[in-house]
């Protein structure tokens, strides 16, 4: 599949127990680019099919640079390019561990102690592969801002093309649609046992990976750059 709508930046967990029981989970590999048979877990208020089914097509990943369409001018071979030369001079960096919270309507890890680094390294990518992003439609915009946007997501918006980036960027890995309240802590609590012994302690972002939005409408891993700086 070469015909790739719109790209990001993601981090995507090394191939092992914990990015195979996500890919699970979500229904959707990444990596192979395969469907998944999604786990048999008792005691969730939904099918797991359900639960999953916004972040599905993401597949597994905590977001770096949020998706975006190449700029006139630009190509995947500039963007690979320059991907690769700022993933050179970038340092990986590392969190004490993930936990398990609920963000708004949905269930996501969530990296825990000194995420200054993490936040210093997707603002690096935010703003070093920008040249490559063409501005969002105005549909796009208007969606994003029907959710309500304070005064920095805005400037955000209009900046970079997406809210949550520089000072409003929470690095998450979701695992969840939105749920209500009681369905999100039924789910956590089915959920959490079964994953938590399978993250990484310490979590380490050593590398960066493109994906690429396919006809399929899913995202698929196009490369990963290791962080050499």
């Amino acid at each position: 599949m070469e015909n790739y709508q719109r790209f990001a930046v993601y981090y995507v967990p090394p191939t092992g127990p914990f990015a195979d029981f996500a890919a699970r989970w979500l229904g959707w590999d990444a990596v192979t680019g395969r469907d998944m048979v999604h786990p048999d877990m008792d005691g969730l208020p939904l099918p797991v099919s359900d639960i999953t089914a916004t972040p599905r097509k993401y597949g597994f990943h905590g977001t770096i640079k949020p998706p975006f369409r190449l700029a006139d001018g630009s190509s995947r071979a500039r963007l690979e390019s320059d991907l690769g030369r700022l993933a050179a001079r970038l340092k990986p960096v590392e969190c004490e561990a993930l936990q398990l919270h609920r963000l708004g309507g949905f269930l996501a890890l969530v990296p825990t102690g000194n995420t200054r680094d993490l936040a210093a390294l997707a603002a690096e990518v935010v703003m070093g592969l920008d040249a490559h992003r063409r501005p969002a439609p105005p549909e796009e915009l208007a969606r994003r801002r029907a959710r309500g946007l304070s005064a920095d997501q805005e400037s955000n918006l209009v900046e970079w093309g997406y809210p949550y980036v520089l000072d409003a960027f929470q690095f998450h890995l979701t695992l969840s649609g939105e749920l209500d309240p009681e369905g999100a802590e039924k789910v956590a609590e089915v959920l959490e046992p079964a994953i938590m012994p399978l993250t990484p302690r310490p979590f380490s972002v050593s590398e960066l990976t493109l994906c690429g939005a396919g006809d399929d409408g899913r995202f698929h891993v196009l490369h990963r750059y290791p962080l050499t700086g």
